[in-house]
Formats: structure tokens, sequence, C-alpha cells
């Protein structure tokens, strides 16, 4: 007989699918078109809201409305314009340390003086290490008075460095995006007489494939080839003695004034005929290799008292003491884009202490036929932790010989030119970022394709309990060491907020993929918790949760006591995570800012980012939570970690159960239970996947014949079913009836 209902069951099926199939354009059109969205909304429109006028520019009571065509908005006194408002990353790249945008909002006057500057938002960990914000807040502020005209005038160096000492890269960061977003907008505006910079009109050069370079070192430094600043400690002290600071003059170098300061060498070594005289050819096609299309390269080579590169740049930094300056760019240069030489082939080479090549990258909008100058920072100790700083500059012009006319393109527009340089800037970006972490993105690779193969083939990992601890070890102590102390690739309860928040605003997969450990881990997580819920990112891939377990180890190797909840304060103590994330989650929705800040109750930035290098009461707070775990394993994972909560909510939506149970577990037997790790497993003998780590442990006892009760009465049976067969077998053979031989 039909059933009378089954077109009510069709019809709710479809109506179900076709609010999933809405649900999924929806995101897909949101995806989509959210970053068109992005590209349309600078910066000045958020921080026009969050910062008053009066906080920014003395005086000022208002803003008016931002152009239409470029992102400024009028500082308003009494309703009459006194300046234009904008944020520097509008204009220019503000990529900091943390390699996130340094925001800073910036007034400058109708004479093209700046009136008021002020740091809105960073990502920068200096202030986490010892060095107030409000020192940072004031050294930007000290920037008001800067006269952009002659700034303009001196290609962006008509001005004293004022650098905090631990907070150099920073600084000039800062001090680069200010000074040049500045004179790109006095020029749009036609502040203090700046006018637009005119399209280039003349000839057009590219490098010549054809040209040839001299074979010795003398006849190259002669012909501008190879560029030479020389400074001797003389003029060095004469430079540090004629700045304000009178400690800079009160400290000269001791040593003989005649003595090189630094002798330096400077050369666009990517052009053919230069790198195959000076590096030969098999160095050069390696170098060749090295660079993609587009980008250039410089050689740098010195001897002498000081160092162009330093000692303090680490894994990942960047190479402070010097900068790469053409016309209003400016270009610094990272560890990753960095190797060093082993010999200079030609002819007559002086021994030099130092001789390195720098990538230019290729959107750095570098132009290899135009001049461009090579700026050297010194620094001089003036007290136990205070530094100061002068510049000198090396000049280079490619020589002719190596260039040859091309004819000209229409020019676009100036600021059009400033801007799709900017974006192309900001697009090629992330791509860049993720070829330097090639070493990070293939280890990680290989952790995760690890993981897949151990989840998918556990019944035969689990077969011996040895195996899969020392499995187990081993990839926690390859994720705290690898992934989380070398490659800092720590996902936090604050990645939810930020994604959350973009989905709701102004979404770019541009700022995810400018992290690409972070970008990776967030789709094997959302992949995992489709498979196994929660456990396969808190349980094995989280280097703060590989801290606990391995610290909680040692522990018991060393004899500390191991205490077990009460299971009734135990299930009352675990929602606690949910509050928090909650808690976190609310007040992101009014300031993301506040959020972060409140998501301290993470340890993650202390223990595995900062690695403990950190003020003490973050580092107080970390330690106490490792102690805990040492009696009560993973006691942070158990009932603080909000970023556990998130992933916990959706682990029901799982597709698939891996772990296997017997009827008997939890009634009469409570093995798996007692030995839970995080007492994930419930006294009725049902896994909670909100809790299970997914260690694999319980998996080992379902097949232990040591522990087990069911597979132990099953191993008994089949040996006492063997046994009687065998008796049986020796009755029959021994019979008296039976023929002797049969």
């Amino acid at each position: 007989m039909k059933d009378p209902l089954m077109p009510l069951a069709l019809f709710l099926r479809l109506r179900a699918f076709g609010l999933l199939a809405r649900i999924a354009a929806f995101w897909i059109a949101l995806l989509v078109l959210a970053p068109a969205v992005q590209a349309q909304s600078p910066y000045l429109e958020t921080y026009l809201a969050k910062v008053p006028a009066a906080t920014l520019v003395e005086g000022a009571d208002s803003y008016g409305a931002m152009r239409s065509d470029l992102p400024v908005a009028p500082v308003l006194r009494g309703g009459e314009t006194i300046g234009w408002a904008f944020i520097t990353s509008d204009f220019v790249g503000t990529t900091g340390y943390s390699g996130k945008p340094i925001h800073v909002m910036v007034a400058v006057g109708l004479d093209a003086k700046l009136t008021g500057v002020k740091l809105v938002k960073h990502s920068e960990p200096i202030v986490l290490i010892g060095i107030p914000e409000a020192k940072v807040s004031k050294l930007v502020a000290d920037f008001v008075g800067l006269d952009l005209v002659a700034e303009a005038e001196a290609g962006g160096s008509g001005h004293e460095l004022d650098i905090i000492s631990g907070a150099t890269v920073t600084i000039m960061v800062i001090d680069d995006s200010i000074t040049r977003s500045g004179i790109r907008v006095a020029r749009a505006l036609g502040l203090g007489g700046l006018a637009p910079l005119a399209a280039h009109t003349g000839p057009t050069f590219e490098l010549n494939p054809d040209a040839q370079a001299a074979s010795d070192w003398f006849t190259l430094t002669g012909d501008g080839t190879l560029r030479r600043m020389s400074l001797d400690v003389g003029q060095v002290n004469a430079a540090f003695a004629a700045m304000d600071d009178p400690r800079a003059a009160a400290r000269p170098i001791t040593a003989p004034e005649d003595d090189t300061y630094i002798d330096m060498y400077a050369t666009l070594i990517s052009v053919p005929a230069i790198g195959r005289q000076l590096l030969g050819e098999a160095e050069f096609a390696n170098l060749a290799d090295w660079l993609d299309e587009g980008e250039h390269a410089i050689l740098v080579a010195a001897r002498g008292l000081y160092s162009f590169k330093g000692s303090g740049y680490v894994r990942g930094g960047v190479f402070d003491r010097i900068i790469l300056v053409q016309g209003e760019d400016s270009v610094r240069f990272r560890d990753r884009g960095h190797r060093r030489v082993g010999e200079i082939m030609a002819d007559g080479a002086p021994a030099l202490s130092e001789m390195d090549i720098f990538k230019i990258p290729a959107d750095a909008g570098f132009d290899p036929a135009e001049p461009w100058r090579l700026q050297l920072l010194a620094q001089r100790d003036v007290a136990a932790i205070e530094r100061v700083f002068t510049t000198f500059d090396l000049g280079y012009q490619l020589p002719a010989a190596y260039l040859r006319p091309v004819a000209a393109p229409t020019p676009a527009p100036p600021l059009a030119q400033e801007t799709a340089s900017e974006s192309a800037a900001q697009t090629a970006l992330w791509s860049r970022i993720w070829r330097d972490k090639t070493v990070e993105i293939v280890g990680l690779g290989v952790m995760l394709t690890v993981l897949t193969l151990a989840f998918f083939f556990q019944s035969f990992l689990v077969r011996s309990e040895r195996v899969t601890t020392w499995f187990r070890m081993g990839f926690l102590t390859v994720t705290l060491v690898f992934l989380g102390w070398y490659a800092n690739a720590q996902l936090s309860v604050v990645n939810l907020m930020a994604l959350f928040g973009a989905l709701t605003s102004d979404f770019s997969w541009q700022a995810f993929l400018l992290d690409p450990l972070t970008f990776i881990l967030w789709f094997a997580v959302a992949a995992a918790l489709i498979f196994w819920g929660r456990g396969a990112y808190c349980g094995w891939l989280c280097p703060f949760g590989a801290l606990q377990e391995l610290t909680n180890r040692i522990a018991r190797k060393l004899g500390v006591p191991q205490w077990t909840l009460p299971w009734g304060l135990h299930e009352r103590l675990w929602p606690i995570k949910y509050m928090i994330f909650l808690g976190l989650f609310g007040v992101s929705l009014a300031s993301i800012e506040q959020a972060e800040h409140l998501a301290e109750i993470e340890p993650f930035k202390t223990a595995i980012v900062l690695k403990f290098a950190r003020a003490w009461p973050f580092v107080a707070y970390a330690l106490a939570l490792l102690a805990a775990g040492l009696f009560v394993e993973r006691f942070y994972c158990r009932y603080l970690c909000p970023l556990g909560a998130a992933l916990a909510i959706p682990a029901r939506l799982r597709m698939f159960d891996w772990l296997k149970r017997y009827r008997e577990c939890g009634n009469p037997c409570q093995t798996c239970a007692h030995e839970c790790m995080v007492q994930a497993i419930h006294p009725t003998g049902e896994i909670n996947p909100n809790e299970c780590l997914n260690c694999l442990h319980c998996q080992v006892l379902y097949q232990s014949e040591a522990k087990c009760p069911v597979v132990i009465k099953n191993v008994k049976r089949r040996k006492s079913a063997s046994e009687s067969a065998a008796a049986l077998d020796r009755m029959i053979a021994n019979h008296p009836n039976m023929k002797k031989g049969q």
C-alpha cells in the first residue's frame, strides 16, 4: 500500500534542499563579490568614525566627506578646511615586522606640512616584549611639522630618523610610509605648491641583452658598473658630532680617524653581463633560477669596521641597516630574499669581508634603467639600551652601455600609475610570502599527509601500543618544535573572530593569504571537522596542546602524581571554555580590538609565538597553566581553551564515526573511561565528540589482549575451543578401535 505521507516527505526534502542551495549560493556570492567590496573600501572610511578630528589635529572639530576620487577627507575647523586626513595604508604598502599592515592616520595642512599623526592600528610584536606602546605612539606623533615639500626635494630623506632601539624595522616602516604617502597626497592635492609627477616624455630604456662587461674589478669600478662608498672613522665621527643629540659626539669611535669604517660596493647583479663577470657562468645561472619573472637583484659587498648586515636580524626578519630607494619608492630586504656570495670572479677584486645578494621583488615597481640609491643606516650606542642613527647614501645609475632605447607606451596619469602600482604590490605580496615560506609549507604538507594516513589506517596503527605511543610523541614533538616554535603556526580564536568580522564587513582573501601556514591549517581543520571532529587539530596539530602533553609525560616519568577530577565536577567545569568563547565572540561584535586583548586568555602568543620572551605577567600565566597540566593532563584544553570550544561546536556535524566501541563499553567495562587523558568518555561508555582529542588510546585498548575484557574473553574462548579440539583429536587417535597409522 502506498504511504499517504510520502508526498509530504518528498516536499519537505525538496524544501530543505532548496534552502541548502540558497545558503550555498549566498556564501559563494559573498566569497566572489566580497573582494570587490574590499577594493572599494579604503581604510580611511573606517577610521574617520573612530578617530575624532580634535584628537588628530589640534583645534579641528570635524571631518568633511571623503573624496570620491582619492581616499582623503577634509579636516574642518568651523566649517573651513584646514587640511586633509588620510591613512598611510591607502597609498603605500605598510607591511611591518609582523607581516601585517601598520595603519597610521595623518593630517597634512594646506602648506604641505603634517599637522597630525596618529598610530591607529598595528600588529607588531614590539609592544609585547618590553617596549611600551605609548613610546611608539609618541614617536609617531613627533612627525607633526614634517615639511613634505622639503621631503619631496630630498627624496624622502630630508629629516633625521629617530629610532627606538629594539624596534628599528617597525619605526623605519612607519617613517617610510608616512613620508611617501604624505608626498603622494600633497602632490595629488597640489598642497604647498607640489604638483603631480609629470608623465615621462623622454626616451624609455630597457636592459640590453647584448651588452658586455669588463672582466676586471678596476675597470668595472671606473666605468660605473660598480659604485663605491668609502667612509673612514673620522667622517662618521663628524657626522654623529653634527647631530642634535650631544651623546652621539660624546662617544666617538676610538679607532684612528683614517681607519676604514666601511668600504662598500654595489651593483645591479641581475644584469646578465654584470652577473656573469662577477659571479661566473654557473653561479649566475643559479641566480637566474632563483629570480622569478620581473625580479631583480643587487650585489652589496664591503669591508671595514661596520657591517651593512649586522647580526641582529633573525629568521624571517629584515635587514635593517640598508634600504634601496628609487624615487618615492623604497625596498627593504628580508632574509628570505638574501643569499651569500662565496667568491667574486672579476680579476683584481679586493678582499671583502661581506658579499651578499639581495632580491628586489617584482611588485616593488623597480626600474633598472632609472637611478636608485642604497641608504646605509649607521648606529651608535649612547646609553645602555639606547642608540642614535644617521644615514649615508650610495647612489647608482646603470651605465648606458647596458641599456637600449625602446618606444615608450602611452603613460597613464601619475596618480593612476601610483594606485595601480600599490594595488599590484598588495596583490603580489601574499604570493611572495608563500614563496618565502616554501620550507614551512612543505613541512606542514608532510605533517598533514602523515596524520591523514594515520587516521584512515588507524586500525593498523593501534595494533601495537608501543608503536602508537612513539608515533604520537614523535608527531607532537614535531608539532611543538617545527610547527610552533619554528614556523609560529599556532591557530587562535582571534583568527575566527577576524574571519567573522571580515565576512560581515570587508572580506578579502588577501588578508588571510598573507599567512600561508594559518591559511592551510584552517582549511585542513575545516576538512577534519567533517571527518573526525575537533580532535584532529586539538589533539595533534596544536603546538600549545603538544607542549602540555609532552610536559605531562615528563612529569609522569618523574613521579608527579596525577589527579583525576570526579566526573560530576569535571562535567561542570568543561562548559567554562564555551562561556569564554561566547563572551569573546560577543565582545568582538562590538570591538574586535577589545576582543583581541581579552583573547590573551590564550597563552599561545606567550608560549609559542614569542617563546616566553615577554613581560613577566604573561609568562607567569602561561607557566601556571603548564604547571596545572603537570597534575591534570591537558588542563587548559579541558576547561579554558576558547579555540577548542569554537571547534567543538561543529564537531557533532562530522560525517563519520571512526572510533570503535563494544556493547560492553561503559556497562560494565570502564577501562577506556578511566584511561582517557581528557575524560572525554562518559561513565555510560559514549565518547563525547566535543571533548575527544582523537589520541587513539581508546582504540589501542579496543584491541588490547591485556586490558580489554571483551578481547580477553574472546581470546580465552578461542583458546578453550582450540584446546578442546586438540583433546578430541588425541582421544580419537588413542581409541583402541582405531587402526594404527590411521
